[in-house]
């Protein structure tokens, strides 16, 4: 039986992923006890990160060498200007947060650090480059929105059940798939050393993506000001 290339990443990323559930950040939005000026941080924080994200979707639609590949990296746009950022709009109207307000905040460095990681490598390597670079993201919010959908109340009386929601569901259960997808067949019949090089950016967003709740739950900036 074929061993196919995601399997092969899901046993080195899914320690880093665990970690995330048991990151208070991340265990505040399950037990709905996460300060709602840390949840405020991550939405802006988030909503200037899938700024730079949709970007690379963009960036693999022109790479890609068919249109089916095209076709599917237009869908996964989709899915993050249309849908996953919605939510981000409508949880900030919640906190009288306006949409202007939202595209205005400035990346931490953090925020900075990682976009910049995953555009680098996007514009100078090949389609695999920007299905590596994107990967963590999506399929790791999946496993998080699935894994906490399951804990005692997590979509009940909770302020943060529609995020749980959004993760968990079908829809963007799909876009994760064909996500992981778009990594197998990519990756098919690729020499041993190309695949390591894929596997080491999928485990490197995944460490930023940790550095990421981190950042949110300390509610960090720049570790310095500038006036």
């Amino acid at each position: 039986m074929t061993t196919l290339f995601t399997d092969r990443l899901w046993k080195r990323v899914e320690p880093i992923w665990n970690s995330y559930l048991e990151h208070p950040f991340v265990k505040g939005l399950g037990e709905g006890t996460l300060e709602q000026e840390k949840f405020k941080h991550w939405l802006k924080q988030d909503y200037v990160y899938l700024i730079d994200y949709a970007r690379l979707f963009a960036i693999g639609s022109s790479k890609a060498e068919d249109l089916e590949k095209m076709a599917t990296f237009a869908k996964l746009l989709h899915g993050v200007l249309d849908v996953e950022m919605d939510l981000h709009r409508n949880y900030a109207a919640d906190f009288g947060i306006s949409k202007e307000e939202l595209e205005a905040s400035e990346p931490s460095a953090v925020t900075t650090a990682y976009t910049s990681y995953m555009l680098n490598l996007s514009q100078r390597g090949g389609v695999e480059n920007v299905v590596a670079s994107v990967l963590a993201c999506e399929w790791s919010y999946n496993f998080i929105g699935k894994s906490l959908a399951k804990w005692p109340g997590a979509l009940d009386d909770n302020f943060y059940s529609s995020w749980v929601e959004m993760y968990s569901s079908t829809e963007f259960t799909e876009l994760a798939e064909e996500t992981k997808q778009l990594m197998n067949q990519i990756t098919e019949g690729k020499p041993e050393q190309e695949l390591a090089r894929l596997e080491e950016i999928v485990v490197k967003t995944s460490q930023f993506e940790y550095m990421f709740w981190d950042m949110v739950e300390k509610k960090e900036d720049w570790p310095v000001k500038a006036e």
